[in-house]
């Protein structure tokens, strides 16, 4: 019988950078690619939570390296590039999780609360995609990169994040482009949309919604009745990161767990 390769996946002699590594997806996202071998530089802005992370990594027996950065700060993020470089060699994998919502009407969201998504959901993982594909190419090594984007891209109901789900729609097209582009040099760029899942930010919407009289629980208003947990991301995150998707590139898999109509 014929084994599938790279069963279980092995990232070892990879090394994976993860933005907004400090809760939610980011967090589980080092965890999973550690776990799997990968030597994980992990970024966010609150230093003791990275240094949490970063020590149960390592008492796990993975290697990982974190870097205190704010990713709307170019200075910021060219330290956190370099930096993984001098400290555990050329990064060949980037997943560009950081991000945030703005939970407000298009007519009434400041104009820098504007920049502050748009530069944080767009222009950062743009610039950080590039960085890293420039060291890639020079090389002439393969990588990935993996997007994460929203299924607000796709579907947006009117409750107040027009912003949100436009940048969401932003790192769908740059996806999609960045990989044509980079497509001849081996290096892959994907993406996911997950739907809501468990974390600080959905906890805080579903008391919000109790107190309103809406839902006691947001998973109520999915078909499934459930919030999915972190983890449920794992499998796609693995296999983008891993050899096993070589032929996959401006790639996006929705993981919405049915909660939005197609």
């Amino acid at each position: 019988m014929t084994q599938a390769p790279h069963d279980p996946i092995d990232l070892s002699g990879e090394v994976a950078i993860i933005t907004g590594a400090t809760a939610g997806l980011g967090l589980r996202f080092a965890q999973v690619l550690a776990g799997a071998g990968a030597a994980v530089v992990i970024a966010g802005r609150r230093a003791e939570r990275l240094d949490a992370l970063k020590a149960e990594i390592e008492v796990a027996g993975g290697r990982c390296v974190a870097i205190p950065a704010d990713m709307t700060v170019d200075a910021d993020m060219m330290r956190l590039v370099e930096g993984a470089e001098a400290a555990l060699g050329p990064p060949t994998i980037l997943v560009n999780n950081a991000g945030m919502a703005d939970a407000k009407f298009a007519t009434k969201i400041e104009i820098d609360l504007i920049d502050k998504v748009l530069d944080l959901n767009v222009r950062a993982p743009f610039i950080l995609s590039r960085e890293v594909a420039k060291r890639l190419i020079k090389a002439g090594r393969p990588g990935r990169i993996v997007n994460i984007a929203s299924i607000m891209a796709y579907h947006y109901t009117g409750e107040g994040a027009a912003l949100y789900s436009t940048s969401k729609a932003a790192v769908v097209r740059m996806t999609e482009a960045l990989a044509v582009e980079w497509s001849k040099f081996n290096v892959n760029v994907n993406a996911i949309a997950p739907g809501y899942v468990k974390s600080e930010m959905t906890d805080a919407m579903s008391d919000r919604m109790a107190k309103a009289g809406i839902a006691d629980d947001l998973s109520q208003l999915y078909p499934r009745r459930r919030l999915p947990t972190p983890d449920y991301l794992d499998s796609t995150l693995l296999f983008l990161c891993s050899p096993l998707s070589h032929g996959v590139t401006g790639t996006v898999v929705k993981m919405d767990d049915g909660q939005t109509p197609r």
